[in-house]
């Protein structure tokens, strides 16, 4: 599949490449982002040389993980990165993070949407996972500000920095952004 842009209210979402490696290692830098993120500690200038030029080019084109990089459209001003991995037929897991001076402001609720809403409409997804180590308040208030319903906690449920860690499931379902299921859906009863 060839990369996508969206579009937001405030924002442009577009796939980073060559000439975003060196925002994206300085970025990345932030003690916040390697603490909670399963990226590489230390983060390294090959490893994002290795993200914007390979990991990202690739997973469009083999439609495994759909990256975007969050920018204010004015200034191309990096916000936060943003992917989709897909983790089987109609679910994708999300994951993101925000540039420390971008935090608080709602950019990544509003692109987690965005993003949400185009697997549901584009790739046919009907579950869209969050998944975060347990502690990370503010990934999880923005995943319950997007809308998702945090299902519980996944004992050992991540990989983080070669240690297991639990961490809190939460899904979102089409339904949930007013949008149709492509397969009948049948809550267990209450």
């Amino acid at each position: 599949m060839d990369p996508v842009t969206l579009t937001t209210d405030r924002l442009l979402l577009r796939t980073p490449g060559p000439q975003d490696t060196e925002t994206v290692f300085t970025a990345v830098q932030d003690p916040d982002i390697l603490r909670w993120t399963t990226i590489p500690s230390p983060y390294l200038p090959e490893h994002a040389q290795g993200f914007t030029e390979q990991l990202v080019p690739q997973g469009w084109a083999n439609g495994t993980m759909f990256t975007w990089g969050l920018f204010l459209p004015e200034g191309e001003d990096l916000v936060g990165m943003l992917g989709l991995t897909m983790r089987g037929q109609a679910t994708a897991e999300i994951g993101y993070w925000a540039v420390k001076e971008h935090r608080g402001k709602g950019y990544v609720t509003e692109a987690v949407l965005a993003a949400s809403r185009w697997a549901v409409t584009e790739l046919s997804v009907d579950r869209v996972e969050w998944r975060a180590e347990v502690g990370n308040e503010p990934s999880r208030a923005v995943a319950e500000r997007a809308g998702f319903v945090v299902e519980g906690v996944m004992r050992s449920g991540i990989a983080h920095q070669g240690i297991r860690r639990d961490c809190w499931l939460g899904a979102l379902l089409p339904s949930d952004l007013g949008l149709p299921s492509t397969a009948q859906y049948l809550p267990a009863p209450r």
